[in-house]
């Protein structure tokens, strides 16, 4: 039986790491910390929450059921599972995330040297994206050519920069803004929505056991338990990235005065710190990082839609490159004030998801306890997404008056209370005749 060796394990956790360390984990952190100021450590614990927490739970359940978003939507029905796959595969893919490692890596990389035109924007994604079109013909060799290559180089200039931020603040940390210094926790908790790595998570799940099987091995354990192992690595990682990176910001009030994203608030720092060389660092970092999460996406979405349409790979991962370097093309606070209404919508759905999915066996019949919980997570979900816009809607009372609703977690008191009248029903219903799940 064919195994994984120390290296190729280790390799593999440097992949899973890559995948996810996209443009949102490096330019999100650092504005918020940016906002948290002396309430940093709040903020960045909330934040760790669902963007490592989460995310190594998803690892660890898709794991459990073969690697793919099939085995976690089975109990809510075929129809029900598609239809939330689509969403969340085109969301983490052309329409917001894939887009966004291009237009981050440009607006920190290229900016500070030719300047923001939409000239040099459209010269920069049409090279990026025929770069990570290379990759993405061939996504049996992501292992090697990202896991063993790329993430190394990527780390070694994480440490670089990380070990700045620590070692040579731009100043101390000033006054958390108003929302921050009331609610650090909350805020950092739906700060970590924005890095989309729970749903990334749904989609890379099918890249890593794919690279796995990349390597001649079939056993399903096996691939679980390297998937598990490299989802911990990964966690590691992403928690010292996020951690710097929100001291950074913290401390960058002075130098990043009217920063109006992450991205400008790196760029500040590094330039205050380096000088306009140290710009150069900072470029490569997010170039890899972008590029490596770009790469990891399309193949999951041209892996899943290929299958769904019975259509060539190839042909997908064209479409959906070409539709990704035309989005990208609107910039980068476009991009990210379209994609958070999405985000408070989706992200209830992928926790309640996940939880579920890892709790399954506490119940008898997952879909008696599924469906009807997720039918109300997606119901206060798209409440919830709807007051992210900023426009006004007419609610009922009863809505805005729910705990948490101000802060987008409406959703949470009645999928709670939901789930325990789910189970309650399951019990008195006793075991199905046929077993859902094996």
């Amino acid at each position: 039986m064919v195994r994984l060796k120390g290296f190729d394990l280790l390799a593999l956790g440097f992949l899973t790491f890559a995948l996810f360390l996209g443009a949102g984990n490096i330019i999100f952190p650092a504005s918020a910390g940016l906002a948290a100021g002396d309430r940093l450590w709040s903020t960045a614990a909330g934040f760790l929450l669902t963007g490592v927490g989460l995310p190594l739970l998803t690892v660890v359940a898709l794991a459990r059921v073969g690697g793919g978003m099939p085995g976690l939507t089975a109990p809510l029905g075929r129809k029900a599972g598609v239809l939330l796959a689509v969403a969340v595969y085109l969301a983490v893919g052309p329409l917001f995330a894939t887009p966004r490692t291009a237009v981050v890596s440009f607006e920190i990389g290229v900016v500070p040297f030719v300047g923001d035109s939409a000239l040099a924007l459209l010269i920069y994604t049409s090279l990026y994206f025929a770069v990570a079109l290379f990759f993405v013909l061939s996504p049996g060799r992501l292992l090697d050519r990202v896991g063993k290559v790329v993430t190394p180089v990527l780390l070694l200039a994480l440490l670089v920069l990380g070990g700045a931020a620590l070692f040579m603040p731009a100043g101390a940390p000033g006054a958390a803004s108003d929302s921050y210094r009331e609610q650090p926790m909350l805020n950092g908790f739906l700060d970590g929505y924005l890095t989309m790595d729970a749903l990334g998570a749904l989609v890379f799940g099918v890249v890593i056991a794919t690279a796995v099987r990349g390597r001649g091995i079939t056993d399903l354990g096996l691939i679980t338990r390297y998937t598990s192992i490299a989802g911990l690595i990964a966690a590691v990682g992403l928690s010292a990235v996020y951690l710097s990176l929100f001291y950074l910001g913290a401390g960058s009030h002075e130098v990043a005065q009217g920063a109006e994203n992450g991205g400008q608030v790196l760029t500040a720092y590094v330039e205050h710190t380096f000088g306009r060389g140290g710009i150069l660092l900072l470029s490569g970092v997010i170039l890899l990082a972008c590029l490596t999460t770009g790469v990891g996406l399309l193949v999951a979405c041209g892996e899943f839609f290929s299958d769904l349409l019975r259509i060539p790979y190839s042909l997908v991962v064209w479409v959906f490159t070409l539709f990704s370097f035309a989005v990208s093309n609107i910039g980068l606070n476009q991009l990210i004030s379209l994609s958070i209404p999405v985000m408070a919508g989706l992200y209830p759905l992928a926790i309640v998801l996940v939880v579920l999915s890892l709790l399954d066996r506490f119940w008898l019949s997952s879909s008696r306890v599924m469906i009807p919980v997720m039918a109300v997570t997606l119901f206060f979900g798209m409440i919830d997404g709807f007051r992210s816009t900023g426009v006004d809607v007419a609610l009922p009372w009863m809505l805005d008056r729910l705990p948490l609703a101000g802060l987008n977690l409406g959703w949470v008191v009645p999928v709670v209370s939901t789930l325990a009248l789910a189970i309650l029903w399951d019990r008195i219903h006793g075991r199905p005749l046929l077993q859902e799940r094996p």
